[in-house]
């Protein structure tokens, strides 16, 4: 961390130095235009800065073109097929526009965006004027990537009707349920001896019903309209920026100055009150990570890959629909104070619709540390730490920080006389650099751990100079999708060593590259057009120590298990404008010679997971979850719509087995904190929580078989031996 500051600091001298010669002072322009110098001011910055800059050409414009359309139209309901051949003049030439300070095509889009905009408003409330026929046969193609435009008012009309429909069909559907299913509630309450309170749905009739939910989707998209109102030219202005910088990559980005609340949460991508990370993808907000020692963790609320299409705060009845909404409006209605509730009516992976409530509270902090417990498998101890993120004290790396607290796991597993360890990186994405390449430390003598290349400079090969090995027993990393970036490093690290077996997903997310973030302000003289925002710069990239990068292709598990994931995407390849896979020399290192059986190890565990039901029914489910949300074709005939959940539901109880699997392996916590929780009866229940959920972890069980199979040299086992005497 502490070297790519110094590389930054160099790299940011050497622009800035370049940047002075070119004289970036707002009395230089004829047209003293805040948006021409804010294209002028990045662009430069991103030629001069950036590790791999784009060549500003024909396809680079054409990028831009498509991308800007789709973001101000992802769902093609603003935008006519006429709107889109006048902007296509334009397609090859926004690069030239761009290098001539020429806002053309933004000024077309956003004018007749503007416009379109305001003719929608009479569109959809003239649909939801009239009830939809939910017994009539259609459906609806949720295929918007590919979907075309259409030619006349007429059928944007009806593109509007449809997408309504099936925007009010999930809440009609709701309502019905609550009508239908009240014979059987009754009875329930009944057989229990308890009174019976009615719904207050239950007796109203279906036209009733269908008011109601066509009344609550025309609430949640005034409520969308009153959102844009509230947005002005500089707003959609910042989003062509947006899509200017990510045609670079997918983690460069522009950040307008005017919330700087907004700012500072989309740079910290936490989520104050339930403890989660979205993401806005065609009109649609996703969940890509949940903060260990949040709410919505430690309530197993919701996972990476839901979609979030309503929140409804607990004191109100509408719930209003996030659908196309900006992701920071759709944060303001999530977040809020600590204590209250909120409602969000989430899409899983699956398909399936759910309602979630969540005590809204702040992360704990202890949540996101290193933690362990002893595994007890007959009369053999094994050690388990899971490590949620690599943290560090920002203002001094000495105290608390991932790898003094692993070591130091490490230590009291040793004393407790644990004969393998498995260290657990799933859902890890990332953090300190520099506490990956110190906990590698702890397992090798001493020697590279990753190399780091940077725009315009060599590259910098970070190494471990420590010689005390704090573990030389055998180890097994594993990891998922979800491991990313400082998570990659160590485990790419250990598998280059051959130090420890890897076990996870096909491969880890895919994030070899670094960021920096520039206050654009730094680089202006006599600056009065005001602030000017922050850049995310991609400056550096990771290599591991053979040569290859973590960049796209992540880390290959030896041992590959499938999980939920296995089929979605969900990493870097996901993104648009990665930057791609490429190898660089390797560093010179040491093969660990401390096993004598390591390639064997492998061989054992691939055999067994070939012959597992469990794995294979888990197999089973990723594909059942990828044909899912493959399937775009939804039915809007309220009786096919509902046999297609109560299908849904059927074909799922079959993986309920899935979530009632017994490992057979018995967990422990250590001594110091068994005596922690005498006192702290909350830190009890969530050990008990974890080791419950160990118990159900086959990736666990196999971690634990491959330890057992992992043989040492003589010498190593000697110094075992002598660990456990």
């Amino acid at each position: 961390m502490r070297l790519m500051k110094k590389n930054f600091k160099v790299l940011f001298l050497a622009v800035f130095v370049a940047a002075a010669s070119c004289s970036f002072t707002t009395k230089e322009f004829n047209d003293p235009d805040k948006d021409k110098l804010l294209i002028d001011l990045i662009t430069y910055v991103l030629e001069k800065g950036h590790y791999n800059p784009e060549v500003m050409d024909d396809s680079f414009s054409e990028g831009i073109y498509t991308d800007f359309i789709d973001a101000m139209d992802p769902l093609k309901r603003y935008f006519l097929a006429s709107d889109i051949e006048e902007f296509s003049k334009y397609k090859l030439e926004i690069d030239d526009q761009i290098k001539n300070k020429d806002l053309t095509f933004f000024n077309v889009v956003y004018t007749r965006y503007e416009l379109r905009l305001a003719e929608s408003k009479q569109l959809y409330e003239e649909v939801l004027e009239s009830p939809f026929d939910y017994s009539a046969d259609e459906s609806i193609n949720v295929d918007y990537d590919n979907l075309e435009y259409v030619d006349s008012r007429q059928e944007l009309k009806e593109r509007w009707r449809q997408q309504l429909k099936f925007s009010t069909i999930s809440s009609y559907y709701d309502l019905t349920r609550e009508k239908i299913t009240a014979p059987e509630r009754k009875k329930e309450a009944a057989e229990k001896g308890e009174e019976y309170i009615p719904g207050e749905n239950e007796d109203l009739t279906d036209a009733e019903l269908e008011a109601k939910a066509r009344n609550q989707t025309l609430t949640s998209l005034q409520e969308y309209f009153d959102f844009t109102d509230d947005l002005e030219r500089k707003d959609y202005f910042a989003v062509f920026l947006t899509t200017l910088v990510e045609e670079f990559d997918p983690h460069t980005n522009y950040f307008a100055p005017p919330d700087r609340d907004r700012f500072d949460l989309r740079m910290s991508g936490k989520l104050e009150g339930i403890g989660a990370r979205l993401q806005k993808k065609n009109d649609y907000i996703n969940v890509v990570e949940i903060i260990s020692g949040g709410p919505a963790w430690r309530g197993e609320h919701i996972s990476v890959g839901d979609v979030i299409l309503k929140v409804r705060q607990f004191d109100e009845k509408e719930a209003v629909s996030v659908v196309g909404m900006r992701i920071d409006d759709a944060v303001k209605l999530i977040k809020g104070p600590k204590g209250t509730k909120v409602i969000l009516t989430v899409k899983r992976v699956d398909g399936t619709i759910e309602e979630e409530m969540i005590t809204r509270d702040v992360v704990e902090l202890e949540e996101t540390y290193a933690k362990s417990t002893v595994i007890e498998k007959a009369d053999k101890k094994f050690g388990l730490i899971n490590l949620p993120q690599f943290y560090f004290d920002m203002n001094d790396y000495k105290k608390r920080n991932a790898a003094s607290d692993v070591k130091n796991e490490i230590l009291r597993l040793k004393a407790e006389g644990m004969e393998g360890l498995v260290l657990d990186l799933r859902d890890n994405g990332g953090g300190s650099l520099q506490t990956a390449v110190d906990i590698a430390g702890l397992f090798i003598k001493e020697g590279p751990v990753v190399q780091v290349a940077s725009a315009g400079s060599k590259k910098n090969v970070l190494e471990d100079k420590d010689d005390e090995i704090v573990w030389d027993g055998p180890l097994v990393i594993l990891v998922n999708e979800l491991s990313a970036s400082a998570s990659e490093i160590l485990a790419a690290a250990m598998q280059d060593y051959k130090r420890a077996i890897i076990i996870g997903s096909e491969q880890t997310y895919g994030k070899g590259t670094v960021q920096n973030l520039i206050d654009l302000n730094q680089w202006l003289r006599q600056n009065d057009l005001g602030d000017m925002g922050a850049l995310k710069l991609t400056t550096q990239k990771f290599y591991r120590v053979n040569g290859g990068s973590t960049q796209l292709e992540g880390v290959k598990s030896d041992v590959v298990m499938p999980d939920r994931y296995s089929y979605i995407e969900v990493g870097e390849r996901d993104y648009d404008n990665p930057l791609p896979y490429d190898k660089i020399e390797a560093a010179k290192y040491d093969i660990w010679d401390g096993y004598i059986d390591f390639d064997e190890a492998i061989k054992k565990s691939q055999e067994r997971m070939a012959q597992s039901e469990q794995l294979a029914l888990i197999e089973e489910n990723a594909r059942w979850i990828k044909n899912r949300r493959d399937e775009m074709m939804v039915d809007l005939n309220i009786e096919n719509y509902s046999s297609e959940i109560e299908r849904r539901k059927e074909e799922t109880k079959k993986f309920d087995a899935i979530g009632e699997y017994d490992n057979k392996l018995n967990y422990r916590s250590l001594p110091d904190e068994i005596a922690l929780m005498k006192q702290d009866t909350t830190l009890r229940e969530k050990r008990k929580r974890w080791h419950k959920s160990l118990s159900k972890d086959i990736y666990v069980e196999e971690a634990v078989n491959v330890l057992e199979d992992l043989k040492l040299t003589n010498i190593k086992a000697a110094k075992v031996a002598d660990i456990k005497n």
